[in-house]
């Protein structure tokens, strides 16, 4: 059996984009001499719909589109991902599967498995399948899985499910197992999703063929890795990360060497489809951000002029007086390194005028937090005013670290469009800088090994007030990714003092969080889609 792969980056709603691209990638491969074409999950309205689902007309549009593509459908079946109406009791919608084959009606095949839990919600959209069955497709008992219907309990966060489509499928006498998947990328994960599909190949005595989407949507990005699998587990095909590819694969076909992207060219790969995406799929071009002459700005940068192009992106260093000379000149260097367009927007003259004007009511007052956070304040107006006068978007470039504990300024640097980094500790920001820099020295040497400073006061850096990055970030990843308890931590050696202060900053910055902007999510556990904490709350670590 030859299966062709659709592995393509769906743009959620655009249903008649989306499903010009199936029938694209169909041709293609039918010509190619495929049995049968895949494509992801819900691939004609795009992954996660979310509420899109109640609009009136969004899933009977897809439907329509459905019937367009099952027209175009020659004589090798094609199976694709959609969202149908639920005909009976509980929720409204199925999240579907349907074989399209020329001259005959659609046989559909509805998700079991709805995962609710990290940034899933499918339970408030969508009724699972009453029942699983296989069926024949070019001569082989196949059965047909949606993403979370083929995922095994040791690779699941606990037991969520009392049975296994999976296992019916066998029962039933599947020969092959096909997967439509959209499957949301963390660090790591191409790598053991492999090893669960290889040991369920194995497991199974059945090939598997997993088709998975690729591509950002909003703070979600899909990795692609669509993968096909003899049935002695060996791989016999890969398809690329972050990338468009068909491909026709037989099943039967020669094994080939697993290879997976090293942690840094895989976040730095994975970062860069997430800022591309989210800028073309919200309609913009070109992204405008702060270069403070520090690290994450400087990441950003990089980030952004590698996946838009240097010509659309501006970057803008706004001085003042405590902005030592070395920042600026950093700054400069990396937009000239880069070849961005570069500008520099003194604000010193703007702060003078608000302290001067909040003067009389600041009268015999020692000048603290609120004198410095008048300078991100007013960097933020100053790359809003660029946004709103040349359409550029405002990229955000504060660190997970720095969200985590509220070491950011609401209406300042938290401003902008989208949080490149923001599920990026510090310490991972600086090892993703050397990467960029394996090769050339891109972001100007200094900017690496100098102190971090917010350069709000005079001589200040992060570490005045901040455990060390080394401290902080494991103790962050045990508390807000691992959710371990205060005593938990300081079981496994942690300074008790530093382990309460770090809790409490978390927990007390949750109403910053919560006026945040969207952030891609890299990580297990991100703030933003896949966390929900209550802001006003009375429980305490």
């Amino acid at each position: 059996m030859k299966v062709g792969f659709v592995q393509f980056n769906p743009t959620v709603g655009d249903i008649d984009g989306n499903s010009a691209k199936i029938i694209d990638a169909y041709r293609l491969l039918a010509g190619q001499g495929a049995d049968l074409v895949m494509t992801p999950e819900l691939a004609i309205p795009g992954y996660p719909p979310q509420d899109l689902v109640f609009k009136s007309r969004f899933v009977p549009a897809n439907l329509r589109a459905l019937d367009a593509i099952h027209a175009a459908v020659g004589a090798v079946p094609l199976l694709t991902g959609y969202v149908d109406f639920n005909t009976g009791a509980g929720q409204p919608f199925r999240n579907a599967a349907a074989l399209l084959e020329r001259g005959k009606p659609i046989r559909k095949v509805f998700k079991s498995l709805l995962p609710t839990y990290d940034v899933f919600d499918e339970d408030r959209y969508f009724e699972p399948a009453a029942h699983t069955e296989s069926m024949e497709i070019a001569g082989k008992r196949c059965g047909i899985t949606i993403c979370e219907d083929i995922w095994t309990e040791e690779y699941l966060p606990r037991k969520l499910y009392g049975a296994s489509p999976l296992a019916a499928l066998l029962s039933q006498g599947a020969e092959v197992i096909l997967n439509l998947s959209a499957s949301p990328f963390t660090m790591g994960k191409a790598k053991r999703r492999f090893e669960m599909l290889s040991a369920l190949a194995a497991r199974s005595r059945a090939p598997i063929f997993y088709c998975n989407a690729w591509g950002g949507n909003d703070q979600l990005i899909f990795d692609g890795n669509s993968v096909a699998i003899r049935a002695d587990g060996i791989p016999i095909h890969f398809l690329g990360s972050f990338t468009d590819e068909y491909a026709t694969v037989d099943a039967e076909g020669p094994p080939e060497t697993p290879h997976f992207q090293d942690e840094m060219e895989e976040l730095h790969a994975a970062l860069g489809s997430g800022i591309r995406d989210y800028i073309a799929k919200c309609g913009f071009r070109s992204v405008v951000l702060g270069l403070s002459g520090g690290i994450d700005s400087a990441v950003v940068a990089c980030l952004a002029a590698s996946a838009l192009g240097p010509e659309n992106v501006l970057g803008v260093t706004m001085p003042t007086e405590y902005s030592s000379a070395g920042s600026i000149e950093d700054s400069r260097i990396l937009a000239s390194n880069l070849g961005i367009q570069f500008a520099e927007i003194p604000i010193r003259a703007a702060l003078d005028a608000v302290r001067a004007q909040l003067g009389p009511m600041f009268a015999g007052q020692t000048e603290d937090t609120t004198e410095e956070n008048m300078q991100p304040r007013l960097r933020g107006l100053t790359l809003m005013a660029l946004s709103n006068k040349f359409g550029h978007l405002v990229l955000s470039t504060g660190n997970k670290s720095e969200l985590a504990v509220g070491y950011c300024t609401l209406y300042g640097d938290m401003c902008g469009g989208l949080a490149v980094i923001s599920d990026v500790p510090k310490t991972m920001v600086y090892r993703l800088a050397n990467w960029i820099n394996r090769d050339r020295e891109v972001i100007p040497r200094a900017t690496i090994t100098k102190p971090p400073s917010a350069e709000l006061k005079p001589d200040q850096r992060d570490q005045d007030t901040l455990p060390p990055y080394e401290i902080l970030d494991p103790i962050l990843q045990l508390y807000v990714e691992g959710q371990l308890s205060s005593a938990e931590i300081v079981a496994l050696g942690y300074d008790a003092a530093t382990v309460k202060w770090v809790v409490r900053r978390v927990d007390r910055n949750e109403y910053k969080r919560a006026q945040a902007v969207p952030g891609l999510k890299v990580t297990s556990r991100a703030f933003g889609l896949g966390r929900r904490m209550p802001v006003a709350q009375g429980f305490v670590e």
